[in-house]
């Protein structure tokens, strides 16, 4: 199998375990994410396959984009690493069949954690966090966070999170329904291929249509919700609240903002 230097593959029977590798954070680009959807895309034509763990070496699973350097240009409607490519790639994510458990070690922050989305199951400790920053860079968000979200974890507490950006640690995540396992920060890997062996003992014809079927029309739907997240982002990248957002989560302050 076709491998790239930033997505590795481990095999543990039956179970491929996908790690991220741009440590210590983990930012993405389009191209990681084009990457990992190749790679699970690959997968999912290879029958050793019955599931998948993805994980990132590092310190965090992914703390979206790295705003200082290529991330820098993800609004702008003609960049060759504008948002609305890097959602392509994710809704490919989202698409592919056979089922994820994610092994969420540490932060996934605004598109990180659009991507730790991508699994049907997540498995988190206490120094996991969950962060839809985005209004606090004066922002919509985006990875389709504002359809997936309240789906796993309901409108209301999809709402408190995308509204003020709080972050959500292990323990809350886990009442959430955000994680689905907590577990020491040393095991959290073990006790993902833990469960993705569980699910690839099972019959993997059964399991992929079953889990079809609990997704139906979910990519149709977030292609959609993706091309207007997109054009939320493109509007607002361009207002001075959005500059004042960045500023101050770079500098660790307090937004002063000012609905221009």
């Amino acid at each position: 199998m076709n491998t790239f230097e930033d997505v590795v593959i481990e095999w543990h029977g039956h179970v491929a375990l996908v790690e991220i590798c741009r440590p210590p954070l983990n930012f993405f680009d389009v191209t990681l994410i084009e990457h990992l959807a190749s790679t699970l895309e690959t997968l999912d034509r290879d029958d050793r396959c019955r599931a998948v763990v993805l994980a990132a070496r590092g310190k965090a699973f992914c703390a979206g984009a790295d705003f200082s350097s290529s991330g820098s240009d993800l609004f702008e409607p003609d960049s060759d690493n504008n948002a609305l490519s890097l959602y392509g790639a994710a809704a490919r994510l989202f698409g592919c069949r056979k089922p994820v458990v994610g092994a969420i070690h540490g932060a996934a922050i605004g598109g990180g954690l659009g991507l730790s989305l991508v699994p049907d199951f997540r498995i988190v400790c206490p120094q996991t966090r969950f962060a839809a920053n985005f209004v606090q860079l004066g922002i919509h968000a985006g990875f389709g966070i504002s359809l997936v979200l309240p789906k796993i974890i309901g409108q209301q507490r999809a709402q408190l999170m995308l509204l003020t950006g709080r972050r959500i640690k292990g323990e809350e995540a886990l009442e959430f329904g955000l994680g689905d396992k907590l577990v020491p920060a040393d095991k959290v890997r073990d006790e993902a291929i833990a469960l993705a062996t569980e699910i690839a003992r099972c019959a993997p014809l059964a399991v992929e249509s079953t889990r079809a079927t609990l997704r139906y029309g979910l990519v149709e739907e977030l292609k959609k919700r993706l091309e207007h997240e997109f054009a939320e982002q493109a509007r607002l990248a361009s207002t001075q609240d959005h500059k004042e957002g960045m500023a101050a989560v770079s500098e660790r302050r307090e937004g002063r903002f000012t609905r221009s």
